[in-house]
């Protein structure tokens, strides 16, 4: 879908969320979004979080045969979102789920609270609790 990065280097070495996000979702699921502009129940989507690699540059970077940039390093951690209207209901239909952001990491994601994922999702996300905003693909959908 896409591959945002909020860097400790461009925030004061306190990112909220430091890491190149790659997020997958289903291919059926993708389908039904395209067509309707609201992800079916069932949807899975998973976020796979990436640390960039040591900088070496003061601005965070690096600089790499391709050029100067942010280039993924260590992996750190998972994320889970499982849309299940009934299930969720008090959080708009959306469970969010981790497997930790740090070691030791978890062998099954957990449940995360409202507070720890939802209440932003809800504030902020653009579309159908997802941030489409950030996701080109899912954003500038033409619905059929």
């Amino acid at each position: 879908m896409g591959l945002p990065l909020t860097s400790d280097a461009l925030n004061n070495g306190k990112a909220a969320f430091p890491e190149f996000h790659n997020v997958y979702i289903e291919p059926s699921a993708y389908r039904i979004y395209r067509k309707t502009g609201v992800f079916p129940d069932g949807t899975i989507m998973f976020k796979e979080l990436q640390r960039t690699l040591p900088k070496q540059n003061a601005d965070g970077s690096r600089s790499e045969p391709s050029g100067r940039g942010f280039f993924p390093g260590a992996l750190n951690g998972a994320d889970v979102a499982v849309k299940d209207t009934k299930r969720f209901a008090d959080t708009n239909g959306w469970g969010h789920f981790d497997f930790n952001h740090s070691e030791p990491k978890a062998e099954i994601a957990k449940l995360q609270a409202k507070a720890n994922c939802a209440d932003c999702h809800i504030a902020d996300a653009k579309k159908d609790m997802v941030w489409t905003q950030f996701y080109l693909r899912l954003d500038d959908i033409k619905l059929n």
